[in-house]
């Protein structure tokens, strides 16, 4: 009986040693740092980066507030919203070292 429940348990601690190693190459493999874009999924911009990708955003629209963030954004290394003080949005896109590469205003009708 103890043999039974000795191997039960090291069966367990191996399936869960698997699992914690699977875990740890899918964050490894599939999950982006705060400096670097998860493309395909919408992931918040955080960190350091957020600072550094608010400021540029902020200075290309001339102030407002950030409102969301985006890493791995379709269209670029970051996007950034900006809500301006008239309640229009703006998106900007950032490249890598932070440039702005491109904004537009947002249409939240589709437009």
């Amino acid at each position: 009986m103890k043999d039974k429940l000795k191997g039960a348990l090291i069966a367990a601690g191996v399936i869960a040693a698997l699992a914690a190693g699977g875990a740890a190459v899918a964050g490894a493999t599939g999950g982006g740092s705060e400096d670097q874009g998860d493309r395909g999924a919408d992931k918040a911009i955080t960190g350091t980066a957020l600072d550094r990708a608010s400021q540029a955003a902020l200075k290309s629209t001339g102030g407002g507030k950030v409102t969301e963030t985006e890493a791995g954004d379709e269209e670029s290394y970051y996007e950034v919203e900006v809500t301006k003080a008239d309640g229009s949005q703006v998106d900007v896109q950032l490249d890598k070292a932070f440039n702005v590469v491109g904004s537009e205003v947002d249409h939240e009708d589709g437009d």
